[in-house]
């Protein structure tokens, strides 16, 4: 018995440019940014949605892409930590992450940094505890959960100084 893969036209805008292709339906976001993209700042960590190193955006919310299927979100936008900085400069949660020393073997780092730039577009960052919460689905197996929420911690003082400076 031959087994026949059928192709689905894909197009969705990852990092500001534009992705379209015929792919099989079986295809998760997270393998299409890795293996066909070469987008591999993504991680693969579990591959079930239960460690968050594949967490990237689409259409500005954060989501594991492992569980996601590329063809099942057609002309999304998608972000991944490729994306993020600009004109060769680091995007602040990251510059945050390296002041804070907020990871150690750096693996779940682009899963935490993505879901941390969300987290503050979610606007849950009234806490400690409410980061701790929010930050849940991200798993860092050498523990440094202090430093990655000194790190969210700092970005929100920043923007918190740099909305009073403008109010003044």
């Amino acid at each position: 018995m031959t087994h026949v893969s059928v192709a689905v036209p894909c197009r969705l805008q990852i990092n500001g440019r534009d992705y379209a292709a015929d792919l099989p339906p079986s295809v998760t976001l997270l393998d299409l940014l890795r293996e066909r993209l070469d987008l591999t700042g993504t991680k693969k960590g579990c591959d079930h949605g239960q460690c968050g190193a594949c967490t990237v955006l689409v259409d500005g919310k954060r989501v594991k892409s492992c569980l996601i299927l590329a063809v099942s979100i057609p002309d999304a936008t998608v972000t991944t930590i490729e994306g993020i900085g600009q004109n060769g400069h680091l995007h602040p949660m990251q510059q945050a992450f390296i002041d804070a020393d907020a990871f150690q073997c750096g693996y779940c780092t682009p899963g935490q940094i993505m879901s941390a730039i969300a987290l503050l577009e979610e606007g849950h960052i009234h806490s400690r505890e409410e980061i701790r919460e929010f930050m849940s689905g991200n798993l860092c197996r050498c523990g440094a959960y202090n430093g990655i929420i000194d790190a969210i911690e700092r970005v929100v003082a920043r923007q918190r100084r740099d909305q009073a400076g403008e109010a003044a």
